[in-house]
């Protein structure tokens, strides 16, 4: 059973995030009562296989890599095969004792785009919200934060988080919660918050966004990543039924919209820092994640739009402070 008491124990001693604890450990009881998917309990026995290592050489800065001399190849083998049963893997890359988890995703590409435009995280508490696998937490902490908390509903990505966080050394700077951020109460306690890739996914994205501002503490920054449209403060889609074969897709502003729509839930300093159109190298079918992906997405013959003639996936990152 993943255990969330070490979260708990050490939420108990910060003077603002022990308020927590008031709501947290009924939500995380009431989950673990809750029917799992009914994989849960094969993955759950995969982390518990797997050999607890401290790494000799671990990088978190530059990429999320950890290996040591003390392994034979029969035990990197083993490794590898534990791995695969916690597909497929969409946030990454990982290097793990000789085994690179290719994920679907060159999450690390993300991260290079919007490191320069943040605040440093050094000594900083962060919340990432739709964490997915943890990826970006990990590269947190290489940055130098002090705490990393997310936060995601799947549990095959808690899954994985876990698998990662033994082969890293059980690393208790960064934990994940199965939850939502409507689960959240109002706590005010990070200074960084985290939103990637959720926001197209919110019914109601202003709620969504004053969510995001009653975790920071004053003065505390949102870094906010989804995806845009091209246009003006006033172009908004909102597509039909799927965009990119994607059901729970609402709303796709075009990025002075967000900025607006960040101005108007109370955000100052309100920039926008980067824009990317994702590509086909950035999001990918691979060994890791091998059901369809980016390439079967977009139009066969006009890859400026998605296969239902919506404009192709752009995204960009927009960085606000909560007065």
């Amino acid at each position: 059973m993943i255990d969330f008491g070490r979260f708990y124990q050490l939420i108990a001693v910060h003077p603002i995030l022990n308020r927590w604890l008031e709501t947290l450990p009924s939500q995380i009881s009431q989950w673990q009562r809750e029917q799992l998917h009914g994989h849960f309990r094969h993955w759950e026995k995969t982390i518990e296989a797997l050999p607890a290592i401290t790494p000799q050489r671990l990088d978190l800065l530059h990429s999320v890599t950890a290996d040591t001399d003390a392994l034979n190849e029969r035990q990197r083998a083993a490794i590898e095969k534990l791995l695969g049963n916690l597909m497929p893997w969409r946030k990454g890359p990982f290097s793990l004792y000789g085994t690179d988890i290719d994920t679907e995703w060159r999450s690390d590409w993300k991260w290079q785009r919007l490191l320069p435009h943040i605040t440093p995280l050094t000594g900083r508490t962060v919340l990432d919200v739709g964490c997915g696998s943890g990826y970006h937490m990990w590269r947190m902490l290489g940055a130098g934060a002090q705490l990393a908390v997310g936060i995601d509903p799947m549990q095959l990505f808690l899954c994985q988080f876990e698998a990662v966080r033994k082969l890293l050394g059980d690393d208790q700077r960064a934990h994940l919660l199965p939850l939502g951020i409507e689960q959240l109460p109002s706590l005010e306690a990070f200074d960084t918050v985290f939103s990637m890739g959720v926001l197209y996914h919110r019914r109601s994205p202003l709620d969504h966004l004053y969510q995001l501002k009653n975790q920071l503490v004053s003065g505390g920054e949102l870094v906010l990543e989804t995806l845009v449209i091209e246009g003006d403060e006033n172009a908004v889609l909102v597509p039909g039924e799927r965009y990119a074969q994607m059901r729970n897709v609402y709303f796709i502003p075009s990025a002075p919209a967000l900025k607006g729509w960040l101005e108007k839930c109370g955000f100052v300093d309100v920039r926008i820092a980067d824009y990317a159109i994702t590509s086909t190298d950035e999001q990918r079918r691979t060994a890791w994640m091998k059901t369809e992906s980016l390439a079967e997405f977009l139009d066969p013959d006009d890859a400026s739009k998605t296969v239902e003639g919506y404009p192709a996936p752009l995204r960009a990152v927009l960085i606000a402070t909560k007065p």
